[in-house]
């Protein structure tokens, strides 16, 4: 069984404020990986302003090792809002992404994100920051898209933004979240008792975050066969099949 890293960061930032918008290697994250058994790791830009320069940096690191690496589209919703269709466009028909990121530091999700997201059938990885009303909303107006809010809506640890976020995980069948940065083991566990193990991807925020300590914690919950699958690889897969049969066949398929 192949263990997918669902959120990682590459390539360079231009912020020059912090990790998250200077640089993000992956020579010791892939030390890591292969000491922990990751097989293939989500590619996306760290903070940037232009995305479109971003994402081609990370397309070129998924070109290089395609069965290793998958990238997802970068977008800022207000300053890319002109040129959206081009960005995706790319991003999916040119370099074989295959989803959407993007973070509230950068702006509000838009219509236009999302009508991006249905066009190609890609899952949309959406940090809300805390601002857990936000999935109400998404949920309810694009129920034919699949949101990833990712550190069970809150890297800051928030607890009861968390809190409040588990009941929209298992209320609303498109709303997912994954494991990458959540502080609290109970809070992970309290998600899988109530929404089960279907709607939660493994992560590790690399190379920000530890790989190997972001895995342990999934192997410290204990999970079943079965729902320890769909939680390092089962998930993401589902969620990403349409948009990884437009990929070559090293990648699409595998571990399915």
């Amino acid at each position: 069984m192949i263990i997918i890293d669902s959120h990682c960061h590459a390539g360079l930032g231009d912020g020059l404020t912090g990790g998250w918008d200077t640089r993000a290697p992956l020579r010791a994250y892939e030390q890591q990986c292969r000491r922990s058994g990751i097989g293939l790791s989500v590619l996306f830009s760290c903070f940037h302003s232009d995305y479109l320069l971003a994402n081609r940096v990370v397309a070129a690191v998924v070109r290089r090792q395609p069965a290793r690496y998958c990238g997802y589209a970068f977008v800022h919703p207000q300053r890319d809002r002109l040129r959206m269709e081009e960005l995706v466009g790319e991003a999916v028909e040119e370099h074989g992404f295959v989803g959407i990121k993007l973070h509230q530091y950068d702006g509000q999700i838009s219509r236009e994100v999302c009508d991006m997201a249905r066009k190609y059938s890609l899952p949309v990885l959406y940090d809300v920051m805390g601002r857990i009303w936000a999935v109400d909303v998404l949920a309810n107006e694009y129920p034919d898209i699949n949101f990833i809010i990712p550190h069970l809506g809150s890297f800051a640890d928030d607890w009861r933004a968390q809190e409040n976020f588990l009941y929209r995980l298992s209320a609303f069948p498109n709303i997912y979240t994954d494991t990458s940065g959540v502080r609290r083991l109970d809070l992970l566990q309290r998600a899988i008792r109530m929404a089960g193990a279907s709607k939660i991807l493994f992560g590790t925020d690399a190379p920000f975050l530890d790989a190997e300590y972001e895995l342990m914690k999934v192997r410290l919950m204990r999970l079943a066969g079965d729902d320890f699958g769909s939680v390092v690889s089962g998930n993401w897969l589902r969620l990403t099949a349409v948009a990884r049969s437009r990929r070559p066949a090293v990648v699409a398929g595998r571990g399915e």
